[in-house]
């Protein structure tokens, strides 16, 4: 079978704009999951584009061992917005990448090989963070995988600190889990896992490639619970669809990881793109957006008194957990209201619009939604 890369759906996606994504009979679709939380400042935002161009014409690649202006125009963005000190950067294509470096870099600096992970945890498709990813429908063809990982209850203190020990390189967390069904951790886990892996000189490290970069409020999810890990890694968004991914860590951590390395790392083009999408982000205060719109989005819900099992999240990043299978609610938003959403799990309903969407947008998305609903709790 030729282009035997994902299952397709039945639209063909031609060109975007700012929320929305139109097909080749010209039918504009909202981009409910923002393509899988790839376009936070919206489709082919002006100041990216601009970037991207000016770029291309005048260098598009040179191998990473040659400094270029935008590697280390984006090295300087990513230090300047990095959660604490963790200002050491890697720079690679994909937040699979972003975590495996993580989980080798915290194996480097600890010369240690266990690692702690959540249930319900999703940290990427290579065999390192396959072992440290939860569901067994993505990594039991592939198995067996690192054997040295330890799965606890996700938001359970105890589980946590009983399970991270002298023989710990790192536990990885996400502050709020998106596949797993978008599910936040309190500010007291984070701040535990905080405590237990610097007493047993332990790396933490926090996957924020979906939750970063302004989604839920904050630019980084783990400044709500003003907790700063030794590692942090983002993807996914950074630029504005182009294939990056960054790992940022403090410096005991960084020491240790210069055999690691990747061909198309700062790659000039998509680092061009990377500075100007967080440019961008901050500029037009997309983080703060993000946390009025997601206020209104979730009291919509409330106020739709829909029949749903739960609503849950924080900013733009919000599930409705369904009482039946959620790929029918996903067919219908799609054919019947033009909205375009993703699962996380069966059951759950994922909403990551782009983070500059208004008031318009959101009311409706919150339309949208709630016909959808309302018809499926009647058949």
């Amino acid at each position: 079978m030729s282009g035997f890369v994902f299952s397709e759906k039945p639209i063909e996606i031609e060109t975007g704009e700012g929320a929305y994504l139109y097909d080749t009979d010209g039918t504009a679709y909202m981009d409910a999951g923002a393509s899988y939380a790839c376009t936070p400042a919206g489709h082919c935002p002006p100041s990216v584009v601009e970037a991207i161009q000016e770029q291309a014409e005048r260098l598009l690649y040179v191998q990473a061992s040659y400094p270029t202006a935008p590697r280390t125009e984006l090295f300087d963005a990513l230090t300047a917005v990095a959660p604490g000190d963790c200002e050491r950067v890697w720079l690679c294509n994909s937040g699979t990448e972003a975590n495996e470096a993580a989980l080798k870099f915290a194996r480097s600096a600890t010369d240690r090989t266990t690692f702690v992970a959540a249930t319900r945890g999703f940290h990427g498709r290579t065999m390192g963070t396959l072992s440290t990813t939860w569901r067994n429908q993505y990594k039991k063809a592939y198995e067996p995988l690192l054997e040295d990982v330890t799965f606890v209850p996700y938001g359970d203190e105890e589980e946590l600190a009983a399970a991270v020990d002298g023989t710990t390189a790192a536990v990885i967390l996400e502050p709020i889990q998106g596949e797993g069904g978008v599910h936040a951790a309190d500010a007291e886990y984070l701040r535990t896992a905080r405590e237990v892996t610097t007493d047993a000189d332990a790396a933490l490290v926090f996957d924020e490639i979906q939750t970063g970069l302004g989604r839920t409020g904050t630019m980084w999810a783990c400044e709500a619970a003003d907790v700063v890990p030794d590692v942090l890694t983002v993807a996914k968004g950074l630029a504005s669809g182009l294939p990056i991914g960054a790992t940022l860590c403090r410096d005991w951590i960084a020491e240790g990881a210069a055999s690691h390395g990747s061909t198309f790392s700062g790659n000039p083009l998509v680092a061009a793109a990377a500075t100007a999408t967080l440019s961008t982000i901050e500029d037009q205060g997309l983080a703060e957006n993000a946390a009025r719109m997601g206020e209104r989005l979730q009291s919509g819900l409330a106020e739709a008194e829909l029949d749903v099992r739960d609503v849950r999240g924080r900013g733009l990043m919000v599930g409705i957990e369904v009482k039946r299978g959620s790929n029918r609610v996903l067919r219908d938003l799609a054919l019947e209201q033009q909205i375009l959403a993703l699962p996380a799990g069966r059951s759950v309903l994922r909403l990551l619009p782009p983070l500059m969407v208004t008031d318009d947008h959101v009311d409706r998305l919150l339309e949208g939604v709630s016909d959808v609903l309302a018809a499926e709790a009647t058949q």
